[in-house]
């Protein structure tokens, strides 16, 4: 640490820091375009020159490290002149556009301009004007707005990984286009909005919407994937307008994937649109009619009631969206539970489930997400981070600066960070793979420590290891994990949903025990954490607590059929693994109930009562993130007609069922239960080894979800499906532009 003076003030300040940094440290102003404390120092825009004691000429504060004894003056005449003229210099050329311009009102060079402009130009001649490019549904562009700052050029060539943006031309002809005239296709694109200080870059969705000053502002959480993404949601006459990051360093930093930006689409009416599901309906007859909440309720408490004490419970089962907040799936367990049935469950896109009884409490990553930048080595097994956890692969993007990633998967996957040992497997042979770096882990333990597996706490694990052969590649892999400081065993949603998902799992806790790494897991949905402690498993109540009979899974339902199916939030065929079984098992069922949103739900094909049940934005609630952490929220906007908060649906049925205890008043009442229920049970559920039988060699992978098909709501967000990873491709050739494009200002 060594001291400076800055503005008066004498501060402790670590060597080597830049003088933007300690300022900001410290609350001390410094105006700034082209800096930004998550890119590198570019020092191109020059608004932040400030005068240092003994320098003739003023510094750019973003460039310029401090040295102990530095005198600092950030508002004295030479610092303000030079500011200034870098002000007028920017306004030269930049258009007079502001009363249509969506950044009016928190545009940055709006409030520079106002503290460092002069009310009348010097310059007469005329103004320079760029042609707009169409760069994909996402984007909107007025690039005669942009100032050069590079912040987007920065964003994509060091947190995104993907160079779609830069710079072409020289002095006024310097344009900030894309390359080869191609979209701009990365998952994390949107964030370059946020980046840009002026409305060269805005959001596409949300234009001339509404200005920034009408619009009020809420905190959420996104559910699509385990990262939890904090959001900061603007609406406007009960109306969700955009959506936007909220920092959370310890979650998404200041980032978002573009489906936690834009799935808001598939929640806002506009343009008379009509999907949205506004009232009960009953299947009469064969034909659907609407009708009110108490004849829907009455109906479904009377059939429920019915084929529980004429065939058994057991004939009634339940399956929910893991994006389903804890408090929902909490009443629906309780629901099942109390009419007599443990058939619950979540895991929809999960077919094996013979170890299920080992598992922990919930499924966790075992490392903080903001750790796994840390790491000095990461093995990662079945998992599409860009695809299926898009900010966590930004976290380890980080890691390779200094650390090394390794994968073993069962089919290609693009990555935007460096991988220094891959093995492409093929589902038949991607548990010899896996086994290959175990056994030699394991061989190395035994020698070493002259000790068996069981001695070990692998018992067994020699024998089923004894006939698999160990290649140079997984050696390399071992010893990479055995080198680290600092390293960690990552299994995907790829490996999850593998057809011996259970031996992997396995397989994968043994190489990170015996190469010392943390071992964790990637899972479905935004609330796979939630939904285990809430008790929407078959085998376990709230908090882990003990079942006396358990249930069956997901699968089991589906494959040998129910009576009657409880279904809240999930479009069975468009998620389920086994799709064309689960939709004819359902079609087949006697009584379906349907907890949707949307009038275009599937579940118009099969079920008998369907109930209009409010989206993510629209109902309060909790999601358990992959690290365990409790994130709440309330209702940004209302549900339109009679839909309903689906815990409060849950809960009027409980009641109409005559269940025990479902007189809660909020849903904040029901995520206190269940807290309350987790106690000290869930202490004691710790993940059990238990050896796998054999090493099958007939495993299968279902194709993975498409990045905009996880759930209802990226499904029916229209500019996510206009996009180029909807359509399964990435870099799409730009769209030809209408001549009249500028002249119509874009439209």
């Amino acid at each position: 640490m060594i001291s400076i003076e800055v503005d008066g003030r004498k501060i402790e300040a670590e060597e080597g820091s830049m003088i933007i940094e300690v300022a900001d440290a410290n609350g001390i102003t410094i105006p700034r375009f082209c800096y930004h404390k998550k890119l590198s120092i570019a020092a191109n825009c020059r608004m932040c020159l400030v005068e240092v004691e003994g320098v003739k000429k003023p510094l750019p504060a973003c460039a310029t490290p401090i040295s102990d004894g530095m005198v600092v003056k950030t508002q004295s005449d030479l610092a303000e002149g030079g500011q200034k003229s870098v002000m007028e210099f920017l306004l030269i050329n930049h258009p007079l556009d502001c009363p249509i311009c969506d950044q009016g009102g928190e545009c940055e060079l709006q409030d520079l301009a106002m503290g460092y402009g002069r009310d009348v130009s010097r310059f007469c001649e005329g103004k320079r004007a760029v042609v707009d490019k169409d760069i994909g549904p996402l984007i909107e562009t007025e690039m005669t707005r942009c100032i050069h700052c590079t912040r987007c050029v920065r964003f994509g060539r060091e947190i995104a990984g993907i160079r779609e943006m830069g710079a072409t031309g020289r002095g006024e002809h310097m344009e900030i286009t894309t390359f080869i005239e191609k979209s701009v296709d990365s998952e994390v694109s949107g964030n370059i909005i946020d980046l840009c200080p002026v409305g060269a870059l805005t959001a596409k969705p949300s234009r001339y919407r509404a200005r920034a000053w009408e619009m009020t502002q809420y905190d959420s959480v996104s559910p699509h994937d385990c990262i939890g993404a904090n959001l900061h949601v603007h609406t406007h006459r009960n109306m969700v307008i955009r959506v936007v990051p909220k920092e959370n360093e310890a979650v998404n930093e200041v980032w978002l994937s573009d489906r936690d930006r834009y799935s808001y689409e598939a929640v806002t009416m506009r343009d008379n649109d009509n999907r949205r599901l506004q009232e009960p309906m009953l299947k009469v007859n064969g034909e659907w009619q609407t009708t009110d909440w108490e004849t829907a309720l009455d109906k479904v408490a009377s059939k429920l009631n019915m084929i529980a004490q004429t065939d058994g419970a057991e004939h009634i089962g339940a399956i929910s969206s893991p994006s389903a907040t804890t408090e929902e799936m909490y009443l629906l367990q309780k629901l099942i539970r109390g009419l007599g049935s443990n058939n619950i469950d979540h895991r929809i896109r999960i077919s094996d489930y013979s170890m299920q009884d080992n598992e922990s409490l919930f499924p966790e990553l075992s490392i903080e997400l903001s750790e796994l930048e840390a790491l000095d080595a990461c093995l990662l097994v079945g998992s599409d981070l860009r695809k299926d956890q898009p900010l966590a692969a930004l976290r380890v993007r980080k890691a390779t600066r200094h650390g090394q990633i390794a994968i073993i998967n069962a089919r290609k996957v693009y990555n935007n960070f460096n991988v220094l040992h891959e093995i492409e497997a093929t589902p038949a042979d991607w548990l010899q793979q896996v086994a290959g770096v175990a056994k030699y882990l394991l061989d190395e333990a035994m020698a070493s420590e002259d000790i068996s597996a069981d001695g070990l706490g692998y018992e067994g694990l020699d024998e089923l290891l004894a006939k698999v052969s160990v290649e140079q590649s997984h050696i390399n892999i071992a010893k990479m994990l055995q080198k680290a400081e600092k390293s960690g065993v990552v299994l995907g949603l790829s490996a999850l949903e593998f057809s011996h998902a259970a031996t992997l799992r396995m397989l994968c806790r043994a190489i990170a025990g015996l190469s010392g790494a943390t071992f964790g897991i990637m899972t479905h949905g935004g609330n796979s954490a939630g939904a285990y402690l809430a008790g929407a498993i078959p085998h376990r109540g709230p908090g882990g607590a003990d079942v006396e009979e358990g249930g069956q899974t997901a699968q089991q339902m589906l494959a040998e059929g129910k009576k009657a199916f409880i279904l809240l939030k999930t479009e069975i065929s468009k998620e389920a693994v086994n799709a064309e079984q689960a939709k004819a098992s359902l079609q087949a069922s006697e009584f379906v109930v349907a907890l949707t949103s949307y009038t275009d739900d599937e579940a118009f094909d099969y079920a008998d009562v369907i109930l209009p049940i409010a989206t993510f934005l629209e109902s309060p609630g909790s999601y358990v993130n992959v690290n365990g952490h409790w994130q709440d929220f309330n209702a940004c906007v209302q549900a339109p007609g009679q839909a309903k908060p689906a815990w409060k649906v849950l809960r009027v049925m409980g009641n109409l069922l005559e269940l025990k205890n479902f007189d809660y008043v909020s849903a904040q009442d029901v995520m206190q239960e269940v807290k309350g229920r987790m106690g000290a049970v869930g202490d004691r559920i710790k993940a059990r080894w238990q050896c796998p039988e054999s090493l099958p060699t007939d495993g299968q992978c279902p194709e993975p979800l498409n990045i905009y098909q996880v759930d209802c709501w990226t499904r029916r967000a229209k500019a996510l499906q206009k996009s180029a990873l909807a359509a399964g491709k990435e870099g799409l050739k730009r769209p030809k532009l209408s001549p009249f494009h500028n002249i119509l200002g874009g439209v």
